[in-house]
């Protein structure tokens, strides 16, 4: 690795046309780039109005901002353009930054790879910037807004403390016992403190599940027999005309995904194909993904219509809401919700229902996990944990343990091992982030 870095650029802003470019520069060529294109260097965070030239051609009036090292998002000299969004004209200074030498356009993720590496912020926090850059409704902002904030770092950071002080008292009194026998050395509670902490880390990881259906969405699959009108069905809550309808059953042969924002929470609302036995490899291959699709559902509305006779029963599910579809063809069964597309009927009830059962999905408390990575680490933490608690007559062992639960959230953070995840992080970003 180079002991001088590249400066890297990148338009940060959206897609063009637009009212307004933003043009990054970070690295210790910004500021020089800056002044050959802009003049002077303005005072630090200062929006200025200056010409942008390109030798002796004045290209655009816009506002620039320089912010120098270390007082910038990524810990280096950066600066930003604020230019007017023309394609032609991004593309131009775009080229001419490219031209010059030390300075190259920056890969998906990098200024916020460079935040890291210059202790801004940790893995957790870059994780929640990815999350609100990608948050389509309130309750995704939320759940992002705190983890970027730092609103599980400062638990973590918390918990790692009490972590220390419990293996620096353990080896502590290993210090002090010269037949390995540390009880009378330890502090009374020392046991019942490593429950504890224990208990908090298993109770964090049981959030998991509501902070990934807050995060990735409330996967809802419509399944039954073929023409139940499970087509019919998304496309009335999607309002769209999303999936063909046809009386032709067995239409559908794949499985098809609408989100929908209901009331701040992402619905995922998956089509799938009929269910029955077919000689057709194509429809066959629906019905595989159907079954794949109810397997990884939150909640299965499945769909019975009285002009469809079937033996098959609802799938095994935690989860399973019995729809009478096409209701207004004849009485719906006793313990089943009714709905008929054709008229609306039944709609509003069902969007209730699933409202209430979201109900208990808040994004606003104060930690909720909903990363995988997440969860393993709180857990393997807490196994860590439960293990050192059996073993206290063993303290090397004890105490090698909680150094284990320790290690676990440093991985989280960042503080160790952090390569086998950042790859993967910041390529979920946009180039400019």
């Amino acid at each position: 690795m180079s002991l001088v870095r590249d400066t890297i650029f990148a338009l940060s802003s959206g897609a063009l046309p637009a009212g307004v470019a933003v043009i990054r520069l970070s690295g210790p060529a910004a500021g020089s780039a800056l002044i050959d294109m802009t003049g002077p260097l303005p005072p630090p965070r200062r929006l200025v109005l200056r010409d942008v030239r390109v030798g002796s051609a004045t290209l655009d009036r816009a506002l620039i901002v320089w912010m120098p090292a270390p007082g910038s998002f990524t810990g280096e000299d950066t600066a930003e353009l604020h230019l007017h969004g023309s394609p032609a004209l991004v593309r131009k200074i775009l080229g001419e930054l490219g031209g010059r030498h030390g300075l190259r356009l920056a890969r998906p993720g990098e200024f916020t790879q460079r935040a890291f590496e210059a202790g801004k912020l940790d893995l957790v926090a870059a994780d929640g910037l990815a999350d609100l850059l990608g948050a389509e409704t309130e309750n995704q902002r939320r759940l992002a807004q705190s983890r970027f904030e730092g609103g599980l770092s400062e638990r973590l950071e918390g918990w790692r403390e009490r972590l220390l002080d419990l293996r620096a008292e353990l080896e502590g009194a290993l210090d002090f016992s010269d037949e390995g026998d540390v009880g009378e050395f330890l502090p009374p509670d020392f046991a019942e403190r490593v429950a504890d902490l224990a208990r908090a880390f298993e109770q964090s990881a049981d959030t998991y599940g509501r902070g990934r259906i807050i995060r990735e969405g409330l996967r809802v699959v419509i399944a039954g027999p073929p023409n139940a009108g499970k087509s019919s069905l998304i496309n009335a809550l999607a309002r769209s005309d999303i999936a063909i309808v046809t009386a032709e059953a067995g239409t559908t042969r794949d499985v098809r995904e609408v989100p929908i924002d209901l009331e701040g929470q992402l619905v995922v609302l998956v089509d799938t194909a009929g269910l029955r036995t077919t000689d057709s490899l194509a429809e066959a291959e629906g019905i595989r993904r159907a079954h794949l699709a109810i397997d990884t559902a939150d909640v299965v509305l499945w769909l019975q219509a009285p002009d469809v006779p079937t033996d098959l029963v609802a799938p095994h599910h935690p989860e399973v809401w019995t729809i009478s579809s096409k209701a207004d063809l004849g009485a719906s069964a006793p313990g089943t919700l009714p709905i008929s597309t054709l008229n609306a009927d039944g709609l509003d009830p069902l969007l209730l229902r699933l409202t209430a059962f979201l109900a208990d999905f808040d994004a606003g408390q104060s930690v909720l996990i909903s990363h995988e990575r997440d969860r393993q680490a709180l857990s393997s933490a807490a196994s860590g944990l439960r293990e050192a608690l059996s073993c206290l007559d063993r303290p090397e062992i004890a105490a090698s343990l909680i150094g284990t639960a320790t290690t676990s959230l440093d991985r989280l953070i960042g503080r160790v091992d952090p390569e086998h995840v950042l790859d993967a992080l910041f390529s979920r970003f946009c180039i400019g982030k």
